[in-house]
């Protein structure tokens, strides 16, 4: 793959703790939730930083595809994700369950759901989560 941009971040103390981009644009706190064992203190956690990602990539791929079809879309085209946490049914972990809701105001129902079905093929987001990818693990000493 012809990586075209990459971004890195770093977190520390795991769930409550801190996470940090590599550049300095995103500095977060972070808590555990009650429902997973925490204090639900005034962070955030991953789940909600993925919805936030996976939400904008999503509709940057429907705005790419509207585009390409040459269909004007709202400055009120929304797109919320709704990411869930929960042991597997294997045992040996935990899951994510993702949920994408759009909102596209003015357009034909029909074209929505073939920009939705296409943004679905190009968002990197969605491709990972039905595909999954290769994951490089380095220890560091």
């Amino acid at each position: 793959m012809n990586i075209l941009y990459s971004a890195n971040a770093t977190a520390t103390g795991g769930r409550t703790g801190t996470a940090k981009t590599g550049d300095g644009r995103l500095a977060v706190v972070l808590d555990t939730v009650k429902e997973l064992g925490g204090s639900g203190g005034e962070g955030t956690n991953p789940e909600q930083l993925f919805a936030a990602g996976y939400a904008a990539c999503f509709l940057g791929a429907l705005k790419h595809v509207a585009a390409q079809k040459k269909v004007k879309v709202s400055d009120q085209t929304s797109v919320t994700a709704t990411v869930g946490i929960g042991p597997r049914d294997d045992g040996q972990g935990f899951a994510l369950d993702v949920a994408l809701s759009v909102t596209l105001p003015g357009i034909e129902p029909a074209v929505a759901e073939e920009l939705i079905a296409q943004a679905d093929i190009v968002c990197p987001y969605s491709h990972l989560a039905r595909h999954g990818t290769a994951v490089r693990l380095d220890q560091q000493s």
